[in-house]
């Protein structure tokens, strides 16, 4: 296997329409691509096994040097080719419009422009599904029109370049565009059912131009609705509008990240399957993009979690599939080489049936949160909350496997307890603002119990500081999180010690991992994004703002070119880690900008207003957008 074939990491940008996702690398290739659902089967998947995987690839015939963006306010990406007197321009987009929540184009469009001078480029359609197991079936529909076919995944595949076959599985064509010239390529996803009766008609190849405009106008009406501090600049509105393409619109749950695999550790086993819905990630995440004046996307989790759990606290689990299924079985791809030889490549994820006791505050949290918003909770849904607090005081004492999801033996964490403590505490709460049915003074009383027990065992009594697990004298960058709920204050003496702690013993070429306990797989990993993002937003909360922004700015850095983060950086070898991009460390990078930028959001949860320095973000699309 020759690992140089395989791009970096960063080398790779993300588009979709919130319902699937592609990643393009910088040489113009879309090398993963799962329809119609992030967590499909993949129909391009050279991202983890070069040979078999499949790809779609657009490049020029000639070496070349290469820039790319985003054009401003949309995640439409342009990557510019320049060979001595030529440029050409190559446009990717999932196409968006009004009414895609129910029913999406599922259509991927790809334009090569002339820019000045002429260029050759050659265009390259492999189509290998389920995961590169399936060569499908390639046949014509009309002209320069195909379908590719086999299992239950169906590719149209059009435009106006001069598409052949190139042998039965595959297409290719060459093109030449001189200034103001435009090619249109389009790719559709067709269901099994639609497979005999799909064709391409005339206006279709006419509306890909149309179908570029209105996607760039339905992104930038989205994002002109962001509120956000004017100094917190525009890797704010990227993140946030990376988030946006990270939730499935259909039904409001906000996936982890649209990969599978990118590994922890080059080369080794930290490959995991991230393309579903955490409880905790998607929280913070509507913490975030509530902050940022994008309610509705809250209340889409919040209906989310709540059909899932089929409104029973008993039946909560960490992480369900995107339309709320809760069984994602783990199975190894043995076939698959991995990216740059990561194995084993994983579906699924056994993290589904792990108890992590975090999740009964998150559920609480966002609910108090929702009414700080002076948002008051409907009463059909007090029963599952006060069933969740009950989940909570049944199971608080049981060690867990917490928030990192350790695959060794399960541990009492502090912030899983304290965790538990905000779901009573929360619960507490909200009874007693809407004079809602609840055993209060026994919540009271296990309230003051769970804080007794964590201020006992969970406090290194030598350093002052709380510690990872009971018993242990280590700490974990989670329990940065511990203000967040408002157990201690973020100037509380033990909170200052710990947040001391964290950047002592966890800090690595000036960014922060996330632990250094044993936790069931083999050592070896890069520093974890989103604690560095933790970090530094607590430091900010503590009027340390110098190092809280030499932090911040630090880890910034470690995005790529387009600003977009994985969830692992190697300080070593400069590198991008672990699947992308990530949205926890979007969130949290949301999150301590705002902190940075003088916004109380992430402390309190109270929302970002439009005052002097705090501003919608508007520009040429000018009017307030729609959700999906």
């Amino acid at each position: 296997m020759d690992r140089k074939r395989y791009p970096p990491i960063a080398d790779y940008a993300l588009i979709g329409d919130c319902h699937s996702a592609a990643l393009v690398s910088r040489s113009g290739s879309i090398d993963w691509c799962c329809l119609p659902r992030f967590d499909s089967t993949s129909c391009f998947g050279r991202l983890l096994d070069w040979k078999s995987g499949g790809y779609f690839e657009v490049a020029p015939r000639a070496r070349c040097t290469v820039r790319r963006e985003y054009l401003e306010g949309s995640l439409i990406l342009a990557t510019t080719f320049t060979s001595g007197a030529a440029e050409a321009r190559l446009i990717d987009f999932f196409a968006m419009r009004e009414g895609g929540r129910i029913h999406p184009r599922r259509e991927l469009v790809r334009i090569i422009e002339g820019v000045r001078g002429r260029m050759d480029l050659s265009i390259r359609i492999v189509p290998r599904f389920d995961f590169g197991e399936v060569r499908p079936w390639i046949r014509r529909n009309g002209h320069s029109a195909f379908i590719a076919a086999g299992g239950n995944t169906g590719l149209l595949m059009f435009g106006e370049a001069a598409l052949e076959p190139d042998d039965a599985h595959s297409l290719r064509a060459d093109v030449r565009v001189a200034s103001g010239e435009r090619v249109h390529l389009a790719l559709q996803f067709i269901a099994p059912e639609d497979l005999h009766t799909a064709s391409v008609r005339a206006e279709d190849r006419i509306h890909l131009a149309a179908h570029y405009e209105e996607t760039l106008r339905w992104w930038r009406e989205w994002a002109s609705r962001l509120v956000y501090p004017e100094s917190a600049g525009a890797a704010v509105v990227r993140s946030a509008i990376v988030l946006k393409a990270l939730t499935y619109a259909p039904t409001g749950a906000i996936i982890a990240a649209p990969t599978t695999s990118l590994p922890e550790q080059a080369g080794g086993p930290r490959n995991w399957d991230y393309r579903f819905s955490w409880i905790r990630d998607s929280v913070f995440t509507v913490h975030a993009l509530s902050a940022l004046g994008l309610e509705a996307e809250a209340e889409g989790f919040r209906r989310f979690i709540q059909r899932s759990a089929a409104g029973n606290a008993e039946d909560l689990q960490v992480l369900y599939a995107v339309d709320g299924r809760r069984r994602m079985v783990e199975i190894e791809l043995e076939q698959l080489e991995g990216w740059r030889g990561s194995r084993p490549v994983r579906i699924g994820n056994g993290a589904a049936r792990q108890y992590q006791a975090d999740m009964f505050g998150l559920v609480l949290e966002l609910s108090w949160r929702w009414s700080e918003r002076g948002r008051p909770e409907a009463e059909e849904y007090w029963p599952f909350l006060k069933g969740t607090v009950e989940a909570a005081i049944a199971k608080w004492r049981l060690p867990d496997r917490g928030i990192w999801e350790v695959r060794s033996r399960p541990r009492h964490f502090v912030h899983s307890k304290v965790m538990c403590w905000a779901a009573v505490n929360r619960g507490i709460a909200l009874a007693e603002r809407y004079a809602l049915p609840a055993p209060l003074g026994r919540w009271r009383r296990v309230r003051a119990e769970i804080r007794r027990v964590i201020e006992s065992r969970g406090v290194d009594r030598a350093r002052g500081n709380f510690v990872e697990s009971f018993g242990s004298t280590d700490v974990d960058a989670a329990l940065l999180l511990i203000p967040t709920v408002e157990f201690v204050s973020y100037d509380d003496e033990r909170m200052l010690r710990t947040t001391e702690a964290i950047h002592r013993d966890l800090r690595k070429s000036g960014l922060i991992l996330r632990y250094r306990t044993e936790d069931g797989l083999p050592r070896g990993e890069g520093v974890f994004l989103a604690c560095t993002f933790w970090l530094a937003e607590c430091l900010a909360h503590q009027g340390r703002r110098e190092e809280a922004r030499a932090l911040f700015e630090r880890a910034g850095a470690c995005a790529n070119d387009l600003g977009l983060f994985a969830e692992e950086f190697a300080p070593r070898t400069k590198q991008l880690l672990g699947n992308f991009p990530q949205g926890l460390t979007h969130l949290a990078h949301i999150s301590a900008a705002l902190a940075l930028n003088g916004s109380p959001a992430s402390a309190e949860g109270t929302p970002v207003q439009r005052e002097e320095g705090k501003r919608p973000n508007r520009d040429r699309a000018g009017a307030p957008g729609r959700s999906l």
